[in-house]
């Protein structure tokens, strides 16, 4: 990557050709990819870009509560709440490729009335080089690249980090000065917890989902994974309290990877899985099991769907 400072003015003065003097939206979720979009894009326009939220239900414990907090500053930041469309949207859903695209519509709509209310014709959002790579290859949809419907109410959507790779997303995120938080947080999938339960989103299993996402993340937290992430695969038949159960079957994953677009599998403590587990299960009495995930990068891909 070229010098993160030359890419930084470089893509503000894209962002202002652009737009020239009209308004814009920009998706803004939490992560660094989006951070870094919408810190460009506020650098670029000011007043005239609105930051969108969007709470679609389907996100980590306190996640919402987080981005008011770190990104309040933002004086136009507007928080949606969208959690009845989307789960309602992806009732009965059960293959991948559709959910992506359920989503990526339903963003994209939320995006749109956004737009009207404050009257602007663009969106500004944070695709990045291996989104386009697997979209385009056929791996599976990013919800903003091949998840997004084919008409938009938008005169143009803008994306300054399109060329970028994971970590050079993070170079630019230190020459801006953002968080460490922000800058080195750890990805989380646009779909959400989404594609971290199999089959059909139901709220039993996003609840699941999103508790055992809050165990993985403390509990390796000291381990500094690139990724980690607790999914709901199935039901299995487990022993709670002397009674059959057929529970919830969470796998946990951690990787390391430089860029996403290949991964290994981290090898863990067997007391820190222990722990895990024993935390999942305890706390849960639908979980019957936790099972660690060793398959790198390819064949499988980080997230389950």
């Amino acid at each position: 990557m070229r010098d993160p400072e030359e890419f930084i003015e470089e893509a503000i003065e894209e962002i202002r050709a652009e737009i020239d003097d009209a308004r814009a939206v920009t998706a803004l979720s939490g992560g660094v990819d989006s951070s870094v979009t919408a810190a460009l894009a506020y650098e670029a326009i000011g007043d005239r870009l609105t930051p969108v939220y969007v709470d679609t239900g389907l996100m980590r414990a306190e996640e919402t509560a987080e981005i008011e907090s770190t990104f309040g500053y933002m004086e136009s930041l507007e928080v949606v709440d969208a959690r009845e469309r989307f789960v309602d949207a992806l009732s009965g859903v059960t293959d991948p490729e559709e959910k992506r695209h359920v989503i990526g519509e339903g963003f994209i709509r939320e995006f749109e009335r956004e737009a009207r209310a404050v009257d602007a014709d663009y969106l500004v959002q944070g695709t990045i080089y291996p989104d386009r790579i697997e979209s385009e290859g056929g791996i599976k949809s990013h919800h903003n690249v091949g998840g997004l419907p084919e008409v938009m109410d938008f005169e143009g959507i803008i994306e300054p980090v399109r060329e970028l790779y994971k970590d050079e997303v993070r170079e630019v995120a230190r020459a801006l000065d953002l968080d460490e938080l922000v800058a080195e947080r750890m990805p989380f999938p646009g779909p959400g917890l989404a594609v971290r339960v199999l089959g059909e989103v139901t709220e039993e299993k996003l609840a699941v989902a999103r508790a055992a996402d809050t165990v993985v993340r403390e509990e390796l937290a000291e381990h500094d994974p690139w990724q980690a992430l607790a999914a709901v695969i199935g039901k299995g038949t487990g022993v709670k309290g002397d009674n059959r159960v057929h529970g919830w079957i969470v796998s946990v994953r951690a990787v390391e990877s430089r860029d996403g677009m290949t991964a290994r599998a981290q090898e863990l403590p067997w007391e820190t899985l222990q722990r895990i587990q024993s935390r999942i299960t305890s706390a849960h009495p639908d979980v019957a099991r936790v099972v660690y995930d060793v398959t790198h990068k390819p064949p499988a891909t980080i997230e389950y769907e």
